[in-house]
């Protein structure tokens, strides 16, 4: 309490001047605490420090009035666009920041960068339209914080670009200005036998673009009990929104699963997998892929999945080119919401910037029911155990949109279904699961009627029979398809195709992982 009542009287000494900009005053914005000098390298020297010290729980108790907000009340709390950081100048960003509450529990303070002066913000009643939420702005503390921010641009002073709120968090829009998967800054211990640690963006500084810049400078401090991190976020919003991301991590101790650049989306149901097909909708998901370009070239497609249990795969590899999840159904009719317009979803394609060295592309797969609980996560997984101590420097660049990955050269797989296999009109005398798999673009276009086609199959376990490719003329690509003969075990089987002719790849590699249902499940109808 007493470091409470400093700030604030060290707020009210600064007035509502202080060292803010010029545009940041003439907002209404009000300094909290005493300016400092701030720069990366200081950032990270803060970030070192942490991580030699023990770790302290962050206080997480909100005021009662903000801790009993339901719902639709944290929803009746409205930021105003009048008080956003930097909304009386001629720039390309505003900043608008989310009020603490419901899930958003631990408050984050936010600083504006100017002239390599960092100044944090003091929360405001005067910043938001509480509507119908109850909340009285005026009793909550000058030093409560903020739960997180969101990026505007001059072209859509209506609609968020780019939002960082809860743990280590953010999301981003490309020109299709629909919201979808996320990513964080770092994920530890994900799908592990024990809870999952959730890294937090503590501070941010929200560095004043010059006036025609079209990119935004974002530094985050990133602390939990196994890490601490300093990071920098080169944001320029687009058609392909881009974010250039360098990060410190300072581990304080040793961590079994790290997980770099680490992606999370939704996938309930789909064209390959529709054991959660109960809605009217077609097909749930954010994403229904994940694609990695691997330190080798190969380009490789793995379709998501909604398992009925929990499913992790590793993807080794050696200096990664690429990865990332991607929604490439693009097709409304697929998905029929009119509401949420599943078919807008950004990808995210993750390119990462240096050597990486060895490690593995890793995808975990839970279970869902709902729509809402976001079940699938893909990270890169470096081999180098993490030790306390360290220094680890990682960077890469996040682009976001409809196709934000490089377009091989090779033909992309475009859909995948499922389904009993067997021969049409002959009796069933084993059970088998029918694939058939699409693909398109690369030189399929090219290929004439005397070029043999040829689908290369294999599959860890079981048999694979009634193996062929055909012409598509409907998507100008050709269609793969074959059955699997699973053997007794309910053990998933790993699949993997691509197309060939004359010895050469035209596809890119489809790999699936698929889980036959018991033996006395298996109906032959």
């Amino acid at each position: 309490m007493q470091r409470r009542r400093a700030l604030v009287a060290s707020a009210a000494l600064l007035g509502s001047g202080g060292l803010l900009s010029a545009t940041a005053r003439a907002a209404g914005l009000k300094p909290l605490g005493a300016p400092r000098a701030f720069d990366y390298a200081q950032l990270k020297g803060r970030a070192r420090a942490l991580a030699a010290a023990p770790y302290r729980v962050p206080r997480t108790d909100l005021p009662a009035d903000l801790a009993r907000l339901d719902w639709d009340q944290y929803q009746a709390i409205r930021f105003r666009s009048d008080h956003a950081l930097w909304a009386d100048d001629t720039l390309r960003f505003q900043i608008r920041l989310f009020h603490l509450g419901l899930f958003f529990k631990r408050p984050v303070q936010v600083f504006e960068l100017h002239d390599g002066q960092a100044q944090a913000l003091a929360y405001d009643p005067a910043m938001f339209d509480y509507g119908q939420s109850g909340l009285d702005g005026h009793r909550q503390p000058a030093d409560l914080g903020f739960a997180g921010f969101r990026v505007v641009v001059h072209t859509a002073p209506e609609q968020d670009m780019v939002a960082f709120l809860g743990a280590s968090y953010f999301r981003a829009v490309g020109g299709s200005r629909q919201y979808g998967l996320s990513a964080r800054g770092l994920a530890v211990d994900t799908a592990l036998p024990r809870p999952e640690e959730f890294p937090d963006f503590t501070e941010f500084y929200l560095e004043r673009p010059a006036a025609t810049s079209g990119t935004l400078v974002v530094y985050a401090l990133l602390d939990s009990p196994s890490v601490s991190g300093a990071y920098r976020f080169a944001i320029t919003p687009g058609e392909h929104t881009v974010m250039d991301v360098d990060a410190a991590l300072y581990p304080r101790k040793t961590i079994e699963r790290l997980g770099i650049a680490p992606l999370t989306s939704m996938y309930q149901a789909g064209e390959n997998d529709r054991r959660m097909a109960h809605d009217w909708r077609p097909e749930i998901h954010d994403s229904d892929g994940l694609a990695m370009h691997s330190g080798r070239g190969e380009w490789i497609w793995r379709p998501l999945t909604n398992p009925a249990t929990l499913r992790f795969n590793a993807f080794a590899d050696h200096d990664p080119r690429g990865f990332g999840l991607m929604q490439r159904d693009r097709s409304f009719e697929n998905y029929q919401d009119d509401g949420v317009f599943y078919d807008r979803r950004p990808s995210l394609w993750v390119e990462p910037r240096g050597a990486w060295g060895a490690g593995s592309v890793q995808l975990v797969e839970i279970p869902t029911v709902d729509e809402t609980f976001d079940n699938i996560v893909a990270f890169w997984n470096p081999a180098a155990p993490v030790q306390p101590g360290q220094e680890m420097l990682w960077a890469y660049r996040l682009t976001w949109g409809a196709d934000p990955a490089p377009r091989p050269a090779l033909a992309q797989c475009v859909a995948t279904r499922t389904g009993l296999g067997g021969v049409v009109g002959q009796k069933r005398k084993a059970f088998s699961w029918r694939f058939a798999v699409d693909f398109a673009g690369g030189d399929l276009a090219l290929v004439d009627a005397k070029t043999e086609v040829e689908a290369v199959v294999s599959a860890s376990r079981g048999r694979v029979e009634l193996t062929s490719a055909r012409p598509l003329a409907s998507i100008r690509g050709w269609r793969a398809m074959f059955d699997v003969v699973p053997e007794a075990s309910t053990e998933p089987i790993t699949l993997r195709l691509y197309l060939r002719a004359r010895g050469q790849p035209l596809s890119e590699t489809w790999l699936y992982e698929w889980t036959p249902p018991p033996p006395a499940q298996r109906t032959l109808y």
